[in-house]
């Protein structure tokens, strides 16, 4: 099964790490791969999954981004960044057999971005075995990626704080 979450909204790697509560919590042994992601920590790399029962499964974290891509004072060539997302994206495919679940947190972004192609990227995931789940996030999913999907969400923004002028919120942002 692929799952896209997408749109210019909030909650895309957070429904994802929902996701991953879930699939734990069943036993499901879970790969998160973070492309764009980088150096700075958020929330989600403080997760400690404390297991109530012995069928629990575990979550790991695979940071491979280098930061955000030309704003918030990125200085980094593009081609830096390409080459972190083309190493990102071979993990992911080395992991398919090992992983119940294998989530590429923001890979919409790195391909829209140009670091990486769409095509390449389902090209990776295809021989997946058909149990797997695969979940992409961030935003300007591109079409191949909406049309290839079982199941798609598009977060909408409504409304935000950032547009009242409040800083990104520890915890909430990230």
């Amino acid at each position: 099964m692929l799952i896209v979450f997408t749109g210019n909204g909030k909650g895309k790697t957070t429904a994802a790490l929902g996701q991953v509560m879930r699939a734990v919590g069943r036993g499901r042994n879970v790969l998160m791969v973070q492309f764009i992601k980088g150096p700075w920590q958020s929330g989600e790399d403080l997760i400690e999954v404390h297991r109530q029962s012995d069928g629990a499964g575990r979550l790991v974290i695979k940071k491979m981004g280098l930061g955000f891509v030309g704003i918030l004072g990125d200085k980094l060539p593009k081609e830096k960044h390409a080459e972190a997302a083309r190493q990102a994206l071979a993990y992911a495919k080395s992991q398919l057999d090992k992983e119940d679940m294998l989530i590429l947190d923001e890979v919409n972004v790195a391909v829209s971005l140009g670091l990486i192609s769409a095509r390449d990227t389902l090209e990776s995931i295809k021989d997946a075995p058909l149990s797997k789940i695969m979940i992409f996030t961030g935003r300007n999913a591109p079409q191949e990626f909406l049309d290839a999907a079982d199941l798609v969400t598009e977060m909408r923004e409504v409304k935000h704080p950032f547009n009242n002028g409040k800083i990104a919120e520890l915890g909430i942002e990230f």
